[in-house]
């Protein structure tokens, strides 16, 4: 289950707007999460975006290097992280924004999107929890 598949990126321009729209949010440095549960189901329970500021890192390498780390370390840490505790009648849309202030290395980067994703499904539970 260590994949990223295209089919687990967040790409429709629908579903980004209806997440950044009416999405909840919350930061733990050097990530701000948006993330919204739909009713609708999917062939992934989650479906993620990765942006990082081209107002902060003026050069395209080095985004892209920031990039693929945080996708890397989502790619380790969403099974057992994340997917188990989705619920399988929804499926999660996910922004993983990267507000930190310089490139760190990507064990920092697992380190942080680790507890960063266990933030997110205690407030999904807590969430599920009080409708």
């Amino acid at each position: 289950m260590y994949t990223f598949r295209k089919e687990e990126r967040l790409c429709s321009r629908k579903h980004l707007d209806l997440l950044f729209k009416n999405g909840s949010s919350f930061l733990l440095y050097p990530f701000r999460v948006t993330y919204l549960e739909l009713p609708d189901k999917h062939s992934f329970p989650a479906r993620v975006v990765v942006n990082v500021p081209k107002r902060r890192y003026k050069h395209a390498v080095d985004r892209n290097l920031l990039k693929r780390r945080i996708r890397e370390a989502y790619r380790h840490l969403k099974s057992s992280e994340l997917y188990d505790l989705v619920n399988e009648e929804k499926h999660l849309l996910l922004s993983l924004q990267f507000v930190g202030k310089e490139k760190y290395p990507l064990e920092f980067i697992h380190k942080k999107l680790n507890l960063t994703l266990q933030k997110l499904v205690s407030k999904i539970k807590d969430h599920g929890t009080d409708q």
